[in-house]
């Protein structure tokens, strides 16, 4: 892991960039190129000459801009507790007027004053309106740990429910955060299977994520690549080894160009593969190219339903940020259905993007993994973070984490938390109604002490059985039209 930010002075190697840039793939570096402190060297031994202390550090100034961010978001206060704090010292001057004002203005009998006022009292105790909110939280906290959803507290819950827009980070979230082989062209003759044997034969000597990636290729097809001999590895470029007594190399079209292998057909070729936001690997011998494997970082297969489930739930725009580069990202944007993609951002970029949302949308939303996410997901309304494959920053920083890194959840979590803002409303109502009854009952002439006890215990049990509903955490899956 490269300690601070700096420049290489002396050679190559492939660098993942992800937790910092989010780019799906490793980036080559050669000397003169800049490094970010947090992300981790790949297959190369180089020297790199520090252009920053480590105060001022790609990594510093994300944890700097997370406390920024934190420290702009002031806790909001329940209503109920607002509302309990005014609504208990009023009742009991108005019980105490109940009771002194007609025997000293009216000739009144004490007897049935201090009756009526302890009607008063009893009906007015405010049990069950200030039970109402956290019984229906914590049902629907306990209900969300039981799916795999851990929430940080009952308002985040309230701001899920409120949820208008929603950002989301590609690398990690959308698509699963590591490369897959997604096409094998061969050529000259050669089959798929032949092409992916010849490459995974080299590629399994390597310990590059794109190497590693054509190897479970290679085994997911039942292919068990014959040993290599006089491997050797061209930095940055490629490799080459002997298969069957034959010298044959796989790499870049960097390393194609430089072996003298390319014509228009194998140029138009490479083109077409790479226009999706894949790398492509090329396969040769001295006289010919075999094939081409293009690889990319796959989409999540859920990815899109949960996108349009959203979307159904009323939550738009939802905007994907992304570190990676535009071709990569448009094409992760076309497969996952979002309404707007938005690439090549740093960190202090996400920020400003979540930061137009909120001031255009009020609530938002930021999911995300890495290291590069947390300052806009602390920026955010709620910030949601995939748990278990997530970053302990994102983690940290998150208001809620996914913890079985299924994208459905957040639908699933979104209606879950609207439905606890239902009953908390439901609640609250039948507890006012109520006790607005009784009082105007006891104003009227009718007390009724008993009654009184029996309404306010009956009030306070209704509320928790009808709070308890949401242990019961509903439908799991999004409704049909929506998977259609």
């Amino acid at each position: 892991r490269i300690p601070v930010d700096g420049v290489l002075v002396r050679g190559s190697t492939s660098v993942n960039q992800a937790p910092i840039t989010g780019e799906s793939l490793p980036v080559n570096k050669e000397e003169g190129d800049e490094v970010f402190a947090g992300t981790i060297n790949g297959d190369g031994a180089v020297e790199i000459r520090s252009t920053k202390e480590a105060k001022d550090t790609t990594v510093a100034r994300i944890i700097r801009m997370v406390e920024e961010a934190r420290s702009r978001r002031a806790p909001s206060e329940q209503w109920v507790e607002k509302f309990a704090r005014i609504y208990t010292p009023v009742m009991i001057g108005l019980a105490l007027l109940v009771a002194a004002l007609p025997p000293l203005l009216f000739g009144g009998a004490w007897s049935r004053s201090v009756y009526q006022a302890l009607v008063l009292l009893v009906i007015a105790c405010p049990c069950a309106l200030v039970i109402s909110t956290p019984v229906s939280v914590v049902a629907a906290l306990a209900a969300s740990a039981r799916r795999g959803v851990l929430v940080k507290g009952g308002r985040f819950l309230e701001a899920v429910a409120r949820l208008r827009a929603l950002a989301i980070d590609k690398t990690g979230t959308l698509t699963e955060g590591r490369p897959s082989v997604c096409a094998v062209v061969p050529a000259r003759g050669h089959t798929e299977s032949e092409l992916v044997a010849i490459v995974a034969a080299i590629e399994a000597r390597s310990e590059h994520p794109l190497a590693r990636a054509i190897v479970r290729h290679a085994a997911s097809l039942g292919i068990r690549p014959e040993p290599a001999e006089e491997y050797r590895a061209v930095r940055g470029k490629g490799a080459g080894a002997v298969l069957r007594g034959r010298p044959v190399w796989v790499g870049s079209h960097r390393y194609l160009e430089e072996r003298g292998h390319e014509d228009d057909e194998v140029r138009e070729r490479i083109t077409s593969l790479s226009a999706g936001g894949s790398s492509v690997v090329v396969a040769g011998t001295d006289d010919h190219v075999c094939g081409f494997i293009a690889l990319a970082d796959a989409v999540r297969p859920d990815a899109r339903r949960a996108i349009d489930a959203l979307r159904a739930a009323g939550i738009r725009p939802i905007v994907m940020l992304t570190g990676d580069n535009r071709g990569t990202a448009d094409a992760v944007g076309r497969k996952t259905g979002v309404d707007e993609v938005r690439a090549e951002l740093l960190p202090e970029d996400k920020v400003r993007a979540v930061e137009d949302l909120s001031r255009a949308h009020e609530t938002v939303g930021m999911l995300g993994d890495g290291v590069n996410d947390a300052p806009a997901m602390a920026r955010a309304s709620v910030g949601i973070a995939m748990g278990a494959a997530g970053s302990d920053a994102a983690i940290e920083t998150a208001d809620v984490a996914l913890m079985s890194d299924d994208l459905l959840r957040l639908p699933w979590l979104v209606r879950h938390a609207r439905r606890m803002l239902s009953i908390i409303k439901q609640n609250v109502a039948a507890s006012i109604a109520v006790k607005g009854a009784f009082v105007a009952l006891t104003f009227a002439g009718h007390p009724s002490l008993w009654g009184a006890i029996g309404a306010d215990m009956g009030v306070s049990l209704l509320v928790v059985f009808n709070a308890l509903r949401l242990l019961h955490p509903g439908p799991e899956n999004p409704p049909e039209e929506v998977r259609a």
